[in-house]
């Protein structure tokens, strides 16, 4: 079949909308019909070339649907089915899976080239082959993909929050409930508050942090994350922490968790610097920081960086679970999307996140 998708052809080329060939699915795969793709920050990232990928490449990794066509042996979903995709597979067996540590998947080890397992590729224009990112590329009508790569949803989700948890929502919810391990009556500070950011505020509040304090330097974001949880907001990191110092007595913060858009060396001491004794240093954002910090600034207060992948979030679990949450009403997923486009919008809506306008965009597919 032909399906229309947003591609990259080469780093720093803007997202170009084309016409792919789609293989049929082969054994333990699935095609899908994606109906929504929320806009990462990662696929920028990758579309700018700060990030490594196998080009030409069919762009999204977040992106919700329904199962359209499986393969032979897939037993994790039937054709019908609501599913989001994971942008880490689960297999279930490997190492890392099977001791509870399924955003570590080994399966997910062709997320930056878009190759599946036996070598190929399913999207295909005149002869060369398409990767999908993470194996995904949720910026397509129709994908095929892997059944380690989609969980099934209830049917009552939207489309456009639904796409959000398989790679945003339980990130930043993660790095505050499992990498940094957020505790009530802590005070815990989350430098950026976009798409990722927004929910480790989330995070935090669930987990009963007496303060929530964000850093960011756009107006909207920081009015927003009152919206998510946040107990204080500033425009500066020297803001923010002349706040925990006199509100914690100077015990300074328990958590920074780092979210901001572009990892960079400042954010980095800036979050070292308002942690206390025992306190942790949650890496979730991607850039080019470095950590340029003498040792005894570890040893001394006994202080924890900790780099995390998927917010070190468990894709079977957590997502059923940050649903859960959010049918309850304890978890807002409807305030992230700030606006919806076309997927002939995708690069208006990549500069608008750029902009500061955005908390998430999503991409509503035409059908």
């Amino acid at each position: 079949m032909t399906t229309r998708a947003a591609v990259c052809r080469e780093p720093g080329r803007p997202w170009e909308i084309t016409e792919l060939e789609l293989d049929d699915p082969k054994a333990n795969e699935v095609r899908i019909k994606f109906m929504a793709a929320g806009m990462c920050h990662s696929d920028d990232h990758i579309q700018k070339g700060d990030a490594m990928m196998r080009m030409p490449v069919v762009g999204g990794h977040e992106g919700a649907g329904i199962v359209d066509a499986v393969g032979e042996g897939v037993t994790r979903v039937k054709v019908g089915d609501h599913v989001v995709c994971s942008f880490i597979p689960a297999c279930g067996k490997c190492r890392y899976c099977s001791t509870g540590r399924q955003n570590l998947c080994d399966e997910g080890k062709n997320a930056s080239t878009g190759i599946f397992p036996d070598g190929t590729f399913r999207f295909h224009q005149d002869g060369e082959d398409f990767g999908g990112l993470c194996v995904l590329g949720t910026f397509s009508q129709y994908a095929v993909v892997s059944e380690y790569s989609v969980i099934q949803i209830p049917e009552d989700i939207p489309w456009e929050v639904a796409c959000l948890v398989g790679c945003g929502v339980p990130t930043g919810w993660g790095s505050a409930v499992h990498l940094a391990g957020v505790k009530a009556g802590d005070t815990v500070v989350v430098y950026g508050a976009g798409g990722v950011g927004s929910n480790a505020v989330q995070g935090a509040a669930l987990a009963g942090a007496e303060r929530v304090v964000v850093v960011d330097p756009v107006e909207f974001k920081r009015e927003m994350a009152t919206v998510f949880g946040a107990t204080h907001t500033f425009a500066t990191a020297k803001e923010a922490h002349d706040f925990v110092v006199e509100s914690t007595w100077g015990e300074l913060a328990d958590h920074a968790i780092i979210t901001v858009g572009i990892l960079h060396d400042e954010v980095i001491a800036d979050a070292l610097q308002v942690v206390g004794k025992t306190g942790q240093v949650s890496v979730t954002a991607v850039g080019n920081g470095w950590v340029d910090e003498h040792p005894g600034v570890f040893i001394g207060y006994q202080r924890r960086i900790q780099g995390g992948i998927f917010g070190g979030c468990n894709p079977l679990h957590d997502v059923p679970r940050l649903l859960s949450l959010y049918r309850s009403g304890k978890l807002k997923l409807d305030e992230l999307v700030t606006r919806t486009y076309k997927l002939e919008e995708v690069n208006q809506g990549y500069q608008d996140m750029l902009d500061g306008k955005n908390i998430r965009g999503v991409i509503i597919h035409e059908h």
